[in-house]
């Protein structure tokens, strides 16, 4: 997990505090799941949009901070004489305080916030200062790992019940609390969360208590996420085995029979991208598409935006064009982005989409088409291919003699003004948006970069890739094509970074994120 490591957050610099308070926030103990951003429930997304301030621990994946523009602050184990360990009376602290100040908050937590995960010693302290607090359960981490592990818990065959089962008790115990005579008698499936570092005697216990030595074992590292792996093997040899193949916390342990049907039900693995790093680098806020598809696709998604998208600095070109709306034939669209600079604006002004009827829409293609969608207008040309030569000769023979309005970022390319206008269309050209250069990339990413440990990246327009080649460090160029390869979402913004310096290993055929990383996957395959 330590991986995702704040590389998806999007935290304010502070949190939004009342001008006075009156009485106490509210304080929500939100069950995040194991590690999947999916896993989350509708419930839990709606307390991170209201929150002022997320407190998340550190299984919690940072692409669910992506649901809330609250201050986000992590949770960090502290050195101790029993190791690194959470402080949890300054977490309590944390809360009570932020809650007397009048905050809404989320303690977002991995799994579910009562099973094994402390979340009862925070709303006791809570309770206890007067704030009012609310538990929303989430899934917990052995249920989500047996299952995107292909194991049933429990099964008619196998096993009538299921035990979980802490492989890490509280150290300052006098002596454990586990019963290991009647956990190796238990009539069906054990689960031990936080078990790998104590699998060695957690299985020794077992057997030596009768628990037979051939028992099927699974230990499950970083259960539902893209770095997820298994290992399965005898009880009296999984120690061994797990030890030999480097499996890393957080980890859970599987002893059973039940272990036996992984063989005909996994699934999660087998996914086209699965375990793939892949930099996204669209800008940040438009990146959440992208990256929930290449993580269905099995991938772990880098954010890596290269571009910002601002309003443009000045209006009155676009209110000017706005303000003839009825002069014009044809609205063009060719970015998802234009389509809300214009529209929103145009909302601003006091219109609305009455001021269109007359218009007919051209749409480059089926993302900027959705987002027609959304204002209520759907497009009346979109061409065969997504691309500015093909819309305009899709537009050609429509607009002679016609008034066409382009609404467009600041920069680009000017492939379609020229053909249109050869058409015989009169165009007019309004910046409704501006793509502003990223300086500089998280220091996390450009480390990963430099190790090589990227396996794609994926440019989506020609402007992104000449940014990628100009902040690429120097280090990561002797991994291109070797350990890191690079797809483009068209053979335009092929052309554009093979111009900048980047060899491109994998074109998409269809000019959307889909096709993208359809092309990935098709060139991992090979």
């Amino acid at each position: 997990m330590a991986q995702w490591k704040d590389m998806a957050a999007k935290p304010t610099d502070t949190a939004t505090s009342p001008a006075s308070v009156s009485q106490p926030g509210k304080v929500y103990l939100v069950g995040a799941g194991p590690g999947d951003p999916g896993l989350i429930t509708v419930r839990g997304r709606e307390c991170l949009a209201e929150a002022d301030l997320v407190l998340y621990d550190g299984l919690v994946n940072p692409l669910l901070l992506r649901h809330s523009h609250a201050k986000a602050q992590r949770t960090c184990r502290m050195e101790g004489p029993e190791g690194r360990r959470l402080d949890q009376a300054e977490i309590n602290r944390q809360l009570v305080e932020a809650g007397l100040s009048g905050l809404t908050v989320v303690r977002l937590k991995g799994g579910d916030p009562f099973i094994f995960g402390r979340g009862t010693e925070e709303a006791a302290a809570l309770a206890a200062a007067g704030i009012p607090f609310e538990v929303v359960p989430g899934i917990t981490a052995a249920t989500a790992a047996a299952v995107y592990t292909g194991i049933s818990l429990t099964h008619r065959d196998h096993a009538s019940a299921v035990a979980f089962v802490t492989g890490h008790e509280d150290p300052l115990k006098a002596e454990s609390a586990l019963d290991y005579a009647a956990l190796a008698r238990f009539p069906g499936t054990l689960v031990f969360y936080m078990g790998l570092h104590r699998l060695p005697t957690i299985a020794a216990k077992l057997m030596a208590e009768g628990k037979v030595s051939t028992t099927p074992t699974a230990v499950v590292s970083r259960a539902t996420s893209p770095l997820q792996r298994t290992v399965i093997a005898p009880l009296e040899c999984i120690a061994k085995v797990v030890a030999e193949a480097g499996l890393h916390a957080p980890s859970l342990v599987i002893v059973g029979d039940c272990v036996q049907v992984r063989e005909v039900a996994h699934w999660f693995e087998d996914r086209p991208l699965f375990g793939k790093k892949i930099a996204i680098t669209r800008p940040d806020d438009q990146a959440d598409a992208a990256i929930d598809l290449a993580w269905r696709m099995g991938a772990l998604p880098i954010p890596l935006p290269t571009i910002e998208i601002s309003p443009p600095e000045d209006w009155s070109a676009v209110d000017a064009a706005l303000s003839r709306l009825g002069e014009y034939d044809w609205l063009i669209f060719t970015s998802v982005n234009g389509v809300a600079g214009l529209l929103d604006r145009l909302w601003d002004q006091g219109g609305d989409a009455r001021k269109l009827g007359h218009c007919q829409i051209a749409a480059i293609g089926p993302g900027t088409a959705a987002a027609l969608k959304t204002y209520g207008l759907r497009c009346d040309l979109m061409p065969d291919e997504f691309r500015a030569e093909a819309l305009g000769a899709a537009l050609s023979s429509h607009v002679a003699t016609r008034r066409v309005l382009w609404a467009r970022a600041n920069r680009g390319r000017d492939v379609l003004p020229r053909e249109l206008s050869a058409a015989g269309a009169h165009v007019d050209q309004v910046v409704v948006y501006q793509n502003q250069d990223v300086t500089a990339w998280p220091d996390e990413a450009v480390q990963q970069l430099e190790a090589g440990e990227l396996d794609w990246i994926a440019l989506s327009s020609p402007s992104i890739a000449n940014q990628v080649a100009q902040l690429l460090p120097a280090a990561a160029h002797v991994h291109l094509g070797r350990k890191t390869r690079i797809a483009a979402i068209s053979p335009v913004t092929a052309e554009a970074a093979k111009e900048a310096g980047l060899p491109v290993h994998a074109v998409a055929t269809d000019y959307t994120w889909p096709g993208l990383l359809n092309a990935i996957a098709r060139a991992t395959s090979e």
